[in-house]
């Protein structure tokens, strides 16, 4: 099932991950580890945001998904089911 990750990084955490330098490695074992469809990086709401597309075989990937958002980067973290085009073409086809 593809998601898509939204991990709103705690202000503080990511200060101190970026003054220590931990920030770049961090996020790049987080990438290389989950694999990405997709992965965007800003500001909503005013707080540093990551976007990942993630396809997951099992709902069982879950923990290992948010785990270390949370625990590393002190992050609020939400998945949301989400299709891409080809998908949406699928679901609206049995509709009919």
């Amino acid at each position: 099932m593809r998601v898509m990750l939204k991990a709103t990084l705690d202000t503080e955490k990511s200060n101190e991950l970026i003054r220590s330098g931990k920030m770049p490695q961090l996020m790049e074992e987080t990438l290389e580890r989950l694999h990405p469809e997709a992965a965007y990086f800003g500001a909503l709401g005013g707080r540093r945001t990551c976007l990942l597309v993630l396809d997951l075989q099992d709902s069982s990937q879950i923990p290992p998904v948010g785990e270390p958002f949370f625990s590393q980067m002190h992050a609020e973290v939400e998945m949301t089911p989400v299709m891409n085009a080809e998908d949406l073409r699928k679901g609206l086809s049995e509709l009919r």
